[in-house]
């Protein structure tokens, strides 16, 4: 008789299935069945061992992966059982904040924030401060405040009735902050980090709670460990601290998320943390040839950050990985359309096994001209995502206006469509509304016979508003979106935009809820509904059965697998990132070494990467291969396209010379400085790019970037600080360049405010794209 659960599972996978108790690690490699063991890992302790499966946390970082799990899960074991706690991080700490929030005087109700909710406070705080894109963007301001909320104690702040004291000595920046969290505090809403901020604060607040739910969670497994921050793996520790049945699984050398606070050595170092760990190397490869990984273990060997593994595989050889280098974009670009035409003649393979990836946004334009001329269809992977698109946020921000009657909902819909409520009116809306102490939506109800208020659009408002909460009570929330779309005129202004996807689009959302509440047996909680959507970053509908050559990112390829893959734009300063390398060095190097292993072993059949000739705009440099390239053996691709001695010399010796711990002083060593004068290098911090040094004259230490260009090297007896030495070396350094051009000092747009200012655009941290065709996945 077979067995469903454990059959099919390699020795290893095994192993990690039926060690359940103590601290586990299991090193996952690309392509090595890690959601398989996972998912048969849960349904072995429920089926086999007896565990309610409500006492079984298991977290992972995409709401993709979390229902693939859920779905192998119930596959296994059936139906019957909950498996709510099968979530990604967001979605336990909702969950949690649901029964405990009120332990710190929120509602339960309280409000999520998604990308575009942040942007909505953002343009009201730019307004008041009456500044715009010139002085900051919205990028720069919403990584700020991440960072701020990861190094400060903010909650100390937001839990208490009080709000910050201006002071002229703080910089924009934190001005912005300040009235970002003062805003939150009256809407009572939670950003994607206040969400794990608050539930470990309650959690290290209250110890009743955290015993509480330490003895409901007998295990907990971590998805994707390589990728949790301090904050996430914060949470699972102290969860696990009374059964100290703690499971992580992951690969180091695929953290490609170190920019936005993921932690490898959590994964790295468990077995130094927990020194009873049992670890298991899963380094049987079900997804490439031995060609194609021969190049991925190559390239990985050169990280230090990692569990050292091979990854191994029975597969046939396959045939050989190809590299390309052409003389321009467009004799590349021409180069993989001719390729792909080959691949369909020859291999019998349909468009949409193909798969093109690049580091950043920017390089999709000359492969798309190139798949055009050649009529080969094509998507982008990754484009706007279904509930950030503003017809859904549109009905979405009605919704929540009814039952919650927020601010942010309220600005974004009292004027849409158009009531002819201006400038003028919300000025004043907003000053009572400070005044008052009230919400703007309260704020109009009981001022709106003020002369600036009493507008025929503002009365038609509130009285939209009031029968909407009274349709509220008695529809289901299917049926309540019908409406809305029909009393509020926004269905007439989709049809008249002419826009059939915006319609279909809310169609998809109708079918959605419709769904839930045959899955729900009844009606659909509003407020939870709204809490649930508010996490869903990467669902969207399914159009992976279009044939069509895919085009994404190396961070979306991220857990995929293709058939053919080609990587475009293989080239130094490109990947790696020349942006990357510049702000955070060496970490950067491995980062972005991990990059390319991804983007290898994501091949099944067939790998090829392609670079051309021509001049770098990021680095202000002519264009060459990746040092990468250099880094695998000659001997595991074959190189096609003319590669002249020249360029390839002067790769080599660039990439030779770009030793990452190559610095121009060490510790101990005496500089000069143009205006501090003489000093001691007293710390050489290669995370922060810097220089901590000692000025005699002045007594003091100061951080100097590595690039300064005008820190030389001092000896024992130059002492001459003299004014007219001074005064000279001040005349040399009017005329000469600027020291700081070319710096990665962020550049502000020329754009307005109010355009989306979307994070996948960035060179360094893209994850998405521009097309509106296809999800994130």
């Amino acid at each position: 008789m077979t067995d469903p659960i454990l059959e099919n599972l390699n020795p290893k996978q095994l192993q990690a299935v039926k060690t359940t108790e103590g601290y586990v690690r299991v090193i996952a490699g690309a392509g090595s069945g890690k959601t398989k063991a996972l998912t048969s890992r849960f349904a072995y302790i429920v089926d086999r061992l007896g565990i309610n499966s409500s006492n079984i946390l298991c977290v992972t970082f995409t709401n993709k992966a979390a229902q693939e799990m859920k779905k192998r899960v119930k596959m296994l074991i059936g139906d019957l059982y909950d498996v709510s706690f099968i979530t990604t991080y967001h979605g336990f700490c909702v969950r949690f904040l649901r029964e405990e929030i009120n332990k710190i005087h929120y509602p339960k109700n309280f409000i999520i924030l998604d990308a575009e909710d942040q942007k909505t406070i953002l343009r009201e705080v730019f307004t008041e401060l009456e500044i715009n894109s010139k002085n900051l963007t919205f990028k720069q301001v919403l990584r700020f405040i991440s960072k701020q909320k990861s190094t400060s104690d903010y909650l100390g702040y937001m839990l208490e009735n009080k709000s910050f004291e201006p002071d002229e000595k703080d910089s924009l920046s934190s001005r912005v902050y300040q009235k970002y969290l003062d805003k939150q505090k009256r809407n009572y809403a939670l950003d994607f980090d206040d969400l794990i901020h608050f539930t470990a604060f309650i959690l290290d607040s209250n110890a009743d709670v955290l015993l509480k739910w330490q003895e409901m969670l007998h295990y907990i497994q971590v998805d994707e460990a390589q990728d949790s921050s301090d904050s996430q793996f914060h949470l699972v520790e102290i969860l696990s601290r009374v059964h100290q049945n703690l499971f992580l699984v992951g690969d180091p050398d695929q953290t490609i998320y170190e920019w936005r606070g993921a932690k490898p050595e959590y994964l790295v170092e468990f077995d130094q943390m927990f020194p009873d760990t049992q670890t298991i190397i899963m380094n049987q490869n079900y997804r490439s040839t031995p060609n194609i990984l021969k190049v991925g273990n190559h390239i990985i060997k050169n990280n230090t950050v990692r569990v050292d593994k091979d990854m191994v595989t029975d597969n046939p050889e396959g045939v050989e990985v190809v590299h390309f280098h052409g003389k321009n974009d467009f004799e590349e670009t021409l180069w993989v359309a001719t390729e792909i035409k080959e691949i369909l003649k020859t291999e019998n393979a349909s468009y949409s096994d193909i798969t093109i990836l690049y580091r950043s946004n920017h390089l999709s334009r000359n492969i798309e001209q190139a798949l055009i001329k050649d009529n080969i269809p094509y998507i982008i992977f990754g484009g706007v995502r279904f509930f950030e698109r503003r017809e859904i946020k549109d009905v979405l921000s009605f919704l929540r206006l009814i039952v919650q009657g927020d601010n942010f909902s309220f600005l974004r819909m009292f004027n849409h469509p158009s009531r002819g409520l201006g400038k003028k009116f919300l000025e004043r809306l907003s000053f009572l509304a400070g005044e008052q102490n009230l919400s703007l939506l309260h704020t109009l109800e009981h001022n709106i016979e003020d002369r600036e208020l009493n507008k025929k659009g503002a009365v038609d408002f509130l009285n939209l508003v009031s029968e909407l909460k009274k349709d509220a009570q008695n529809n289901s929330i299917s049926d309540l979106v019908k409406i809305i779309l029909d009393k509020s005129g926004l269905s007439e202004l989709y049809r008249k935009d002419g826009d059939e996807d915006r319609l279909e689009n809310i169609k998809e959302l109708v079918s959605s809820m419709l769904l839930l509440e045959k899955e729900n047996n009844g009606p659909v909680n509003i407020v939870e509904y709204l809490q649930e959507v508010s996490l869903y970053t990467d669902l969207d509908k399914d159009t992976e059965t279009q044939d069509k050559v895919r085009l994404m990112t190396i961070h979306i390829s991220k857990g995929l697998e293709f058939p053919y893959v080609f990587l475009c734009g293989f080239t130094e300063g490109v990947l790696p990132s020349a942006l990357s390398i510049k702000e955070r060095r060496k970490r950067a190097i491995e980062e972005e070494r991990r990059l390319m292993y991804v983007a290898v072993t994501r091949a099944e059949k067939r790998f090829y990467m392609t670079d051309s000739e021509g001049f770098n705009f990021t680095t202000g440099l002519n264009k060459y291969p990746s040092r990468f390239l250099f880094e695998i053996k000659e001997e595991f691709y074959v190189r096609k396209g003319k590669l002249s001695a020249e360029i390839l010399q002067t790769a080599q010796s660039a990439s030779a010379s770009k030793g990452e711990e190559d610095t121009a002083f060490s510790e101990g060593d005496l500089v000069m400085h143009p205006v501090w004068n003489k000093g001691k290098i007293q710390t050489v911090d290669r995370e922060k790019n810097q220089y901590i040094v000692h000025f005699f004259e002045m007594g003091k230490e100061k951080p100097i970037d590595f690039a300064f260009r005008f820190l030389t090297a001092a000896s024992e007896q130059q002492e001459d600080s003299s004014p007219a030495a001074l005064l000279s070396l001040h005349e040399s350094l009017k005329t000469a360049p600027d020291p700081f051009a070319g710096s990665d000092t962020p550049k502000a747009p020329s754009k307005d405010i109010f355009e989306n200012d979307d994070p996948a655009d960035d060179l360094d941290e893209d994850a998405g794209g521009a097309c509106k065709k296809w999800p994130e996945s």
